[in-house]
């Protein structure tokens, strides 16, 4: 079974929420309605990201379509998105991002061996048709804001044009997600506690 670590790693997060999320009690009409369409966790908790996020309005109201597009009405398969995003979670040490996905990857048929081997990277043993690309892709467009040309290729070899734009525009959007959740300090929500294997 996967097994978490329990401590946060060293510097991903602040100790206390630089932006605490707008309690409900705080909400307009404007955040009320923006809020609405949100799955509530237990306990009827909209999740942190999105009632820190809606301090800024403006902002969530273009945010929010483009992505749902990619998380639930994009053009990759559910498991290839989630690969992507874990890998990018991990890579920015994003762990709220890490939290939320896993319930989301475990769905996707993504097993305990799987997130152990998004945490190797693209050299693990194990992975599957085409996958270590994909995962080298994270890692490329991480450190350097580029694909490779060997990465390209080998990517172009099984997947379309609006594929590979998708998974340039994915991992990207899930950068730009991890640089505000880990700077806005944002805390995880009650029953989403997992922090990847930083250590890898």
């Amino acid at each position: 079974m996967y097994e978490p670590h329990t401590a946060p790693p060293d510097g991903a997060m602040s100790p206390t929420p630089r932006l605490a999320p707008l309690s409900e009690e705080a909400w307009d009409a404007r955040a009320r309605g923006l809020l609405a369409p949100e799955a509530r966790d237990t306990g009827n908790r909209i999740p942190n990201i999105f009632t820190t996020l809606v301090r800024h309005p403006d902002l969530y109201d273009r945010f929010m379509p483009f992505g749902g597009l990619l998380l639930r009405n994009g053009r990759l398969p559910g498991r290839i998105r989630e690969l992507l995003i874990l890998r990018t979670a991990h890579n920015t040490r994003a762990a709220y991002e890490w939290a939320r996905h896993v319930p989301l990857a475990q769905r996707e048929c993504i097993t305990d061996a799987d997130l152990e081997r998004i945490a190797q990277g693209p050299e693990a043993p194990g992975w599957g048709d085409g996958e270590a690309e994909l995962i080298r892709a994270a890692d490329e467009l991480h450190r350097s804001s580029r694909l490779s040309d060997a990465t390209w290729d080998a990517l172009a070899g099984r997947w379309g044009d609006a594929d590979l734009i998708e998974i340039v525009m994915l991992v990207g959007q899930y950068h730009m997600v991890a640089f505000f959740l880990n700077s806005a300090g944002v805390e995880p929500d009650p029953g989403f506690y997992h922090t990847g294997m930083w250590n890898r």
